[in-house]
Parts: structure tokens; sequence; C-alpha cells
């Protein structure tokens, strides 16, 4: 039995929810998003909507939490938002955004420059004596995720100075060096 999935969603006001066939669409004020679906119902009343499945088989059960959740994130994100923030931690280390256009300097022989899709906003905070910091902000919870993955990607935090691009509030296990 799925605990997630027996929960109902909760759609505040103006958030409107329509089901096609199989695509569900979520409308609100920051934007559009679409998900299509399978093994599982959806209905929508008194201001809430539930995912039931048809039987208890392992692939209904599995995708029942799943569309739920993916459902309550779609949700969120058109009514308030997703942000993720990324934090570059180094000598040396630069962010800097031209519009939808990333620049870091991250300690290679150039820089590397990143084209971001127009639903991500980003924004490059640095203030002097702090680390840079990149701001992604969107209503589609699962581009944010993998740009920021892709971004941290480029160079990864290391053990032992902790050094390179990290998720703020993000806690490293550290390593001790060579003993003397």
């Amino acid at each position: 039995m799925s605990r997630i999935g027996n929960n109902p969603i909760a759609i505040p006001e103006g958030v409107t929810v329509e089901i096609n066939d199989n695509i569900i669409s979520v409308k609100g004020k920051l934007g559009e998003l679409t998900q299509e679906f399978s093994g599982v119902a959806i209905k929508i009343e008194d201001e809430q909507a539930w995912v039931t499945r048809p039987s208890d088989s392992k692939e209904h059960k599995a995708k029942h939490g799943l569309y739920r959740s993916l459902i309550v994130n779609m949700v969120e994100g058109v009514s308030k938002g997703w942000t993720k923030e990324l934090e570059l931690v180094g000598v040396g280390y630069r962010a800097t955004n031209q519009g939808q256009k990333l620049d870091l300097a991250l300690g290679f022989s150039h820089n590397i420059v990143l084209n971001l899709a127009s639903e991500v906003k980003v924004e490059t905070i640095s203030e002097k004596g702090k680390n840079p910091v990149i701001k992604l902000s969107s209503h589609d919870k699962q581009l944010v995720g993998q740009i920021a993955a892709k971004i941290r990607a480029f160079r990864r935090p290391e053990p032992y100075k902790g050094k390179g691009i990290k998720f703020v509030g993000e806690i490293l296990r550290r390593k001790a060096g060579k003993s003397a």
C-alpha cells in the first residue's frame, strides 16, 4: 500500500488542473507543465486531486506514489516555483551571467560557457569575502535539478579541501590528509 499515493493533492487558488486522455496539464501564474501518465487514474474534486490505482500489482503500486509526487511538484512549481543554489568554493572560482548564458571560471585553461533553457532564470551573486553563488529558479523542478547537477558535475567538491561546486547547505564528507 502506497502511503504517499493515498494522500490527496491540494490545488491552491489560481492553479488549474486538466486531464485529457493520459496527459495531465497544470497551469498557474508561473507557467504551464504537462505530464504523461499510465497505470493510474486521476480524479479532481473539491480543489483536490486523487491518484488511484486499479490493482495491487507491483507496477501499479510503484506508479501510484510516483505520479502523485510528480503532480504535487507540478502544482507547487506553477504556484510558488523551485530554486536551487550552488556555491563555488575555491580560489579564483567565479561565475557571471549575461541573460541565459552562464560563464564559469573553474580553474581550467578556458572558461566554461553554458547556455541555459529559457524556462530557467539564472542569477549570480558575488560578494566580497564570500564564495560566489549561482541561483537557479524555474517552475519545473526536474529541469532545475538537471541543470544544477550538470553545473555541479563540472567540478565536484573534493574530500580533502572541499574545493568545487556544491549545493548551498550541503554537508561534505571530509577526509584527513597525509600524516606527517
